[in-house]
């Protein structure tokens, strides 16, 4: 990793270590890119995530968070406020605070797809 004395980075993503997350299921797998763990962001949370046949995240909503997933690959179910839809590559989904969502893999092949959350915490409204 190339890093500067002001916290820019170059990061090959091999660098970084897939994780389960809490409430992911079934081999739902993410690289924590940017986070204020891995890189000390303030505002984004940005990874990358592969989830193998089967695998999901639990139903849920964000207080005040933002989400933007782009589908890389693979196709899988979105659901939206009780309702499913099919994703597949070069979809991309925008999800606003309060919005009840879960997102499984229905397909044959890893489903792989780009996270975007803004703030990084759910507790307080960013100021």
């Amino acid at each position: 990793m190339a890093e500067d004395s002001n916290g820019a980075f170059i990061r090959n993503i091999a660098e970084v270590p897939w994780r389960e997350f809490p409430n992911h299921f079934g081999r739902a797998l993410s690289k924590p890119l940017v986070m204020p763990e891995t890189a000390g962001s303030r505002h984004i949370d940005y990874r990358i995530s592969m989830y193998q046949p089967m695998a999901y995240v639990a139903r849920h909503h964000h207080k005040v968070q933002e989400q933007v997933y782009h589908v890389l690959d693979g196709e899988g179910l979105m659901e939206i406020a009780g309702k499913n839809h099919v994703v597949r590559k070069h979809d991309v989904i925008f999800l606003p605070p309060g919005v009840e969502h879960a997102i499984s893999n229905s397909g044959l092949t890893d489903l792989v797809f780009l996270v975007v959350t803004s703030p990084v915490t759910d507790g307080e409204r960013p100021i």
